[in-house]
């Protein structure tokens, strides 16, 4: 196969999957490629299975206290890229972090944690 078909496969490839860039509270970041259909679960357990050697002081115990936050919100593990209607080929910017639970949303529909609503 010539380098340009390939070149051309891996751009095409691109266009269907969506960038994500995650930062850690170290600051520090990492891009990975996912599909509209990959959940936060997925997600968690993607970059779980391929922990950045870079990464190696952030290592987590398990996938399941994986947390993405997008746009100041915390994402529950069902929610796809798809549903969060995030562009293809562009660059999402997440933040990743160890999380045991997830906030609780209060009546107002805002999260709590502490007593500080956000």
């Amino acid at each position: 196969m010539s380098m340009s078909l390939k070149l051309a496969i891996k751009f095409i490839l691109m266009l269907n999957r969506i960038n994500l860039r995650l930062i850690l509270v170290s600051g520090k970041t990492k891009e990975f490629l996912f599909s509209p259909n990959d959940s936060a679960a997925d997600i968690a357990k993607h970059v779980y299975d391929n922990w950045p050697m870079d990464w190696e002081e952030e290592q987590v115990s398990s996938p399941n206290i994986l947390r993405l936050i997008y746009q100041g919100r915390f994402l529950h593990g069902n929610v796809t890229l798809g549903a969060l209607k995030l562009p293809f080929g562009k660059t999402t910017v997440m933040h990743l972090v160890a999380r045991e639970t997830l906030p609780e949303p209060n009546s107002q529909g805002t999260l709590c944690a502490r007593g500080i609503s956000y």
